[in-house]
């Protein structure tokens, strides 16, 4: 394909795959674990450090993923402070994250002109820095979830049988949220700022709902986080739209198309098995009515 022949879209597919299988991976625990909002407000928390990394003259990308990072092990600890209300910690963390950036983008007004990038995304801003940080969180993130698979399993389920079983729940959820910040932030060149939380979020809903097991949703996740993003960054190449946009957009239209055909084949099996037993029930009444008239036939017959 001629687009493959640009160097920045070699780096947009690959970061992109990178990101995308990750990403799904993490978005299926985030949903059984009740805290889909969590890779929102991470996103503006980074947005916070991208701004902090242009203001102070640093590699934003590298900014925003340590504030990211901090973010993340911030929210751990207020939500273990707020245990009843563990969602009041993704508002506190998120309007403090997005009251500095737009406090930091106040005190610079040329930094304005570049911060659509990080925003909404975009295949040239992926460059070799990036990438490799990318390619470092993927295989960071594949290790996580590989090694500590069974606990995480046992965590996002029920996490007090958890800790009666004796594993270090505190640890393993601080680390989960370390990895969340880390993956949110590297995927910021992808699908930018504002968008990431959907490249999280889109594939484990309809993965979630289509799958017959967590381990089938987990590689459903994958396939479709995929498939959204290869597809988006053909499209934005070709229909020269914003691939974050284009990306999420596609994911979206895949989510909806996957729960139609999820309602209509249910409806179909409902409507189906209906049928079946109506079947059933009118075989079984037909016995009784056979056998009186079998029997009457036979009273006649010795009647003659």
């Amino acid at each position: 394909m001629e687009m493959l022949h640009y160097d920045f879209m070699q780096r947009a597919f690959c970061a992109g795959g990178l990101i995308a299988v990750i990403a799904s991976i993490l978005g299926v625990y985030l949903m059984l674990r009740r805290q889909a909002l969590m890779a929102d407000m991470l996103s503006h928390v980074s947005l916070a450090g991208v701004a902090g990394g242009a203001y102070l003259h640093i590699n934003p990308t590298l900014t925003g993923f340590v504030v990211a990072t901090l973010g993340a092990i911030a929210v751990e600890y207020v939500r273990r402070s707020y245990k009843s209300y563990s969602e009041i910690s993704v508002a506190i963390i998120m309007v403090g994250g997005l009251s500095t950036a737009v406090v930091l983008m106040s005190l610079n007004q040329s930094m304005n002109k570049g911060f659509s990038t990080y925003l909404f995304g975009s295949v040239v801003a992926v460059n070799e820095t990036e990438l490799i940080l990318m390619l470092v969180v993927a295989l960071i993130g594949g290790l996580f979830f590989y090694v500590f698979r069974r606990p995480l399993y046992q965590i996002t389920f029920d996490e007090e049988t958890a800790k009666t079983n004796g594993l270090p729940v505190k640890w393993i959820s601080l680390s989960f949220s370390v990895l969340t910040g880390m993956i949110v932030s590297a995927a910021m060149p992808i699908v930018g700022v504002l968008l990431v939380s959907a490249l999280i979020v889109l594939p484990a809903a309809l993965a979630i709902r289509i799958a017959s097991s967590f381990h089938a949703a987990l590689f459903l996740a994958m396939s479709i986080g995929l498939l959204g993003v290869f597809a988006g960054l053909t499209a934005s190449y070709e229909l020269s739209t914003p691939p974050g946009g284009t990306i999420a957009l596609l994911l979206l239209l895949f989510l909806i198309m996957g729960m139609s055909l999820k309602k209509m084949s249910v409806k179909w099996g409902k409507a189906r098995n209906k049928k079946k037993l109506e079947e059933d029930i009118s075989s079984i009444s037909i016995i009784p009515r056979l056998s009186k008239e079998s029997n009457l036939l036979s009273f006649n017959n010795q009647e003659e």
